[in-house]
């Protein structure tokens, strides 16, 4: 299937759905290829699937620009959409082959996630990124926030390796988008897809999330 890419500045799409002139880049609207969202792993994904926009976010836990995006994002956009039931947010694991210890991040965040500690896991992971980035100890910095049994189940699965096909998976997929820089979050509204590569301040956030819902 050969599906071309329209990139325009994202002040283009924007625009075209009422807002001011903004920088990043975004794919033009693409019609969507069926129906759902696949290899979706629901223990990273958030919000009701039936949700007016789904929200894929492609992210790195080294990442400092994935950091940024989760520091000043992930709450409102929680409380204000995926909690209200207008956005379905997936977690996508892109680890970076420049980033050594971001592969090992993402196998303790996905192990959390399938015990139901993604959220602590995933906060911990951001706010402690400069710690474990320089001294490589992501096992610690888990730990750190799990009481032994919860860490003891989560270590059992990063040994297994039980869960490294389902980041295999996400990688696969934002290959196909394709991701390039992380974070990259793909806007799923309608029939449409918007992939924007880039920090998204909240307020942009909002104006966009509220224009996708508007659109009939």
């Amino acid at each position: 299937m050969n599906r071309r890419r329209l990139i325009a500045s994202l002040s283009v799409v924007l625009g075209s759905v009422g807002l001011g002139v903004l920088t990043g880049s975004v794919s033009a609207g693409i019609a969507e290829q069926g129906s759902g969202i696949p290899d979706v792993d629901p223990h990273c994904a958030f919000g009701s699937k039936t949700a007016p926009v789904t929200m894929e976010v492609y992210s790195d836990f080294q990442c400092p620009a994935c950091k940024q995006l989760f520091k000043t994002t992930n709450q409102p956009l929680m409380d204000n959409y995926v909690n209200a039931g207008k956005v379905y947010l997936i977690h996508r694991d892109f680890p970076l082959p420049m980033h050594a210890y971001s592969r090992v991040a993402a196998s303790y965040a996905r192990a959390a996630a399938h015990i139901g500690k993604f959220d602590v896991v995933e906060q911990a992971l951001f706010q402690n990124q400069e710690k474990w980035e320089a001294s490589g100890d992501v096992k610690g910095t888990v730990a750190a926030v799990l009481n032994a049994a919860d860490m003891k189940k989560a270590q059992t699965l990063v040994d297994a390796k039980t869960l490294e096909p389902l980041i295999e998976k996400d990688k696969q997929a934002g290959q196909l988008i394709p991701v390039n820089q992380t974070p990259t979050t793909v806007f799923h509204c309608k029939g449409q897809t918007y992939p924007y590569a880039g920090v998204m301040n909240y307020d942009i956030l909002k104006q966009f999330l509220d224009q996708l819902l508007l659109q009939k």
